[in-house]
């Protein structure tokens, strides 16, 4: 649950900041490095088009070997975000080329300044695919996928004072569905949900008001009860509910802080 554990430390921190410095002065770790320069090439430090600076000066910044720079590059070219070019340097890519579905970019999305647009573009991505695994899962779930999605939902339920547990339990609902599909493909898009569940829990958590909790918990159990029964069009509609009452709480969130 990665996406979870930088929702955590990216609260902890205020958002976007330290990326210049590793934690406990660990200046060589791959991954850091490759999060702070991805983060500042969707925030839009290194626009599409632009150079990333000079091979020396991203030694100096990370304190790392060229080795480890190397394959921060290929991590990041690997995920669309940059091309290397002969006699040119290093280039960021268009938006176009990035890939979206690396869980990886979409938490590193979501760690920076709230973005309405692209959580509800993680929305229309869910609504499409969960619905269908909600679906296919009516069809093919085994008694071990609905004890899954019972043992998740009687988390959620209890989950009245930690929006952390409530957003574990939650992810791991999902995940059950997912399972319970039998579709490889809808499973490996795992990321976006877990992505925007995060965005979701970061802008108004249920567990902070006790009407929005229970509204969830219900929700959710409608979608198992659905599944359980074998009615696949019911619990593609359930799916498509819950899916919608979490942006219409995030929207709601985003007009309360326009306003303030």
């Amino acid at each position: 649950m990665a996406a979870l554990n930088d929702f955590s430390d990216a609260q902890k921190a205020g958002g976007r900041a330290g990326f210049d410095r590793a934690p406990g002065g660990a200046r060589s770790n791959h991954d850091y490095v490759a999060q702070a320069l991805g983060n500042d090439i969707l925030s839009g430090v290194y626009p599409a088009g632009a150079k990333l600076p000079p091979e020396a000066e991203m030694l100096k910044r990370f304190g790392i070997s060229r080795t480890v720079l190397r394959e921060v590059f290929k991590t990041l070219t690997a995920k669309g975000l940059i091309v290397a070019k002969t006699r040119v340097g290093t280039a960021v890519l268009d938006s176009s080329h990035w890939n979206f579905f690396d869980a990886d970019i979409l938490s590193w999305k979501v760690s920076q300044e709230f973005d309405l647009d692209f959580i509800r573009s993680l929305a229309e991505v869910r609504l499409a695919v969960e619905a269908a695994a909600a679906e296919g899962a009516a069809r093919r779930r085994s008694e071990a996928d609905i004890a899954a999605m019972r043992d998740a939902l009687g988390r959620m339920d209890a989950a009245t004072d930690n929006a952390r547990d409530f957003a574990e339990a939650d992810l791991d609902f999902h995940e059950a569905v997912g399972h319970a599909s039998g579709n490889v493909l809808m499973r490996s898009l795992a990321a976006v949900i877990e992505t925007a569940l995060v965005a979701s829990f970061r802008m108004s958590s249920p567990v902070n008001e006790a009407e929005a909790h229970r509204a969830s918990v219900r929700g959710h159990a409608r979608i198992v009860d659905a599944i359980e029964a074998g009615d696949g069009a019911r619990a593609a509609d359930a799916m498509r509910e819950i899916i919608g009452h979490g942006l219409g709480r995030i929207e709601a969130a985003a007009g309360r802080k326009g306003k303030g």
